[in-house]
């Protein structure tokens, strides 16, 4: 490889690699564990994805494809915010299942993906060196989302423990005031994912209100990424229900920016993670500023979607009947959750219970002296060379405690999750 033909950022790009487990991640897809072909092969527990409700959905989508016929606008441009027949499908959809009053599909625009979102996000609302404060831990490509193209640096809000608030994220205005301290100006957005990527933790309602008051009054945006809004944990279920002895309940902060009508108060969304179509490429922004609409308008055309696809997903969202049956009796996501907690409370881990999302975040240090951020990170390969699983790379997340490790249990069928689950056990054993 010779990158001194490209620019000065092709250079940058052809050396930096999106994520450090990427190119492991690779391997493992080559290599990949199935029960009867290749029952030593490697098991991915690092990537984002959700593929527990995908054989019905699979099935539906192509009823969709095979029964009904393309109307003419999926063969030609459309709005640069999105088809209005898909947003105002997608509008009506959040406001069911989120509460509040109706959003306005006029308020709401989608692209090619949560990462495209993010990036113009970022690119129209701050500026290069600006910062975006993220309470850590939290995900790892925020970093390049943000950074890449429109240069907003991240910085990691370091918050209590996430061990020792069970749900809650401890979010202080005292906390805010410090990051504004040292970075004043330059702190430009305040992203608040929940429920979170990595630790399932979630915000409580007055702690949102409160941020976005504070953002407010410092002219700071304040995103809130609700991703995971319905990748929630059944706290009833047998097997967890000890951990929730409060119930933590994920309450989406819609209903409070439809009320609230700020120009520095935003929301982010994508079907990769709910609806487990990652590959769909479709996330989408709901804001109330008239401004941010009409330059993601005149800036967002690299970043649409197909149209083909807001009309597939316009066609799945007008049935409401199938889609709750889907939501309720399809993805057993709390079954996986149990399954990778129960290991943990028989090894004696330690983990953060999860409100929601599709991660255990769960500590080592408490098993394996490292020093360096250099020792966790072979810790991590030797977990994947000595039992083929792929754990995310334990640096990038932000926090100040290592030791911390996400494992993904939605991204495999439940019975690969415990061949898995086996060879971390007999692994940790040892």
């Amino acid at each position: 490889m010779n990158p001194a033909s490209l620019s000065d950022r092709g250079k940058s790009a052809a050396v930096s690699p999106l994520r450090a487990d990427f190119e492991l991640f690779d391997e493992v897809m080559q290599d990949h564990y199935d029960a009867a072909t290749n029952p030593n092969g490697k098991i991915p527990l690092c990537i984002a994805e959700n593929v527990l409700g995908w054989p019905p959905l699979r099935d539906k989508l192509r009823a969709i494809s095979q029964e009904k016929i393309p109307p003419d606008w999926v063969g030609t441009y459309t709005s640069i915010l999105g088809h209005p027949d898909f947003r105002a499908a997608l509008a009506h959809f959040l406001t069911r299942r989120l509460g509040g009053d109706a959003l306005n599909p006029a308020n709401l625009v989608v692209s090619a993906g949560a990462t495209a979102t993010i990036e113009l996000s970022a690119f129209l609302l701050a500026d290069a060196d600006d910062y975006a404060v993220i309470p850590a831990p939290a995900y790892t490509a925020y970093t390049p989302d943000l950074g890449n193209r429109a240069g907003v640096r991240r910085y990691d809000l370091q918050v209590a423990a996430s061990d020792e608030h069970p749900g809650y994220y401890d979010l202080k205005r005292t906390d805010l005031d410090a990051a504004y301290e040292e970075l004043g100006e330059k702190f430009r957005l305040l992203i608040l994912t929940q429920p979170n990527n990595p630790t399932g933790q979630v915000y409580a309602a007055d702690q949102i209100h409160e941020a976005v008051s504070w953002c407010e009054e410092r002219g700071i945006h304040c995103i809130v990424n609700e991703i995971y809004a319905l990748s929630l944990i059944d706290q009833n279920h047998a097997a967890v229900a000890q951990d929730y002895p409060a119930r933590q309940w994920f309450v989406s902060c819609l209903p409070q920016l439809v009320a609230r009508r700020s120009d520095y108060f935003h929301w982010w969304y994508s079907f990769s993670k709910d609806f487990g179509v990652s590959g769909l490429r479709m996330g989408a922004l709901y804001s109330t500023n008239d401004a941010l609409i009409k330059a993601w308008g005149n800036y967002g055309a690299p970043g649409t979607t197909s149209n083909h696809t807001q009309w597939l997903l316009t066609e799945l969202l007008s049935d409401e009947a199938w889609l709750t049956d889907w939501f309720t009796n399809k993805i057993p996501l709390t079954d996986s959750y149990a399954e990778v907690v129960a290991t943990f409370k028989k090894l004696n881990v330690r983990y953060t219970p999860a409100v929601g999302s599709l991660f255990v975040w769960f500590r080592l240090a408490d098993r394996f002296r490292a020093d360096t951020d250099g020792a966790w990170e072979e810790l991590w390969r030797d977990i994947y060379e000595r039992t083929g699983l792929l754990l995310t790379h334990p640096l990038g997340m932000g926090g100040n405690e290592r030791g911390w490790f996400r494992l993904v249990y939605s991204g495999v069928p439940i019975a690969t999750l415990r061949v898995a689950l086996r060879r971390l056990e007999a692994y940790l054993a040892q």
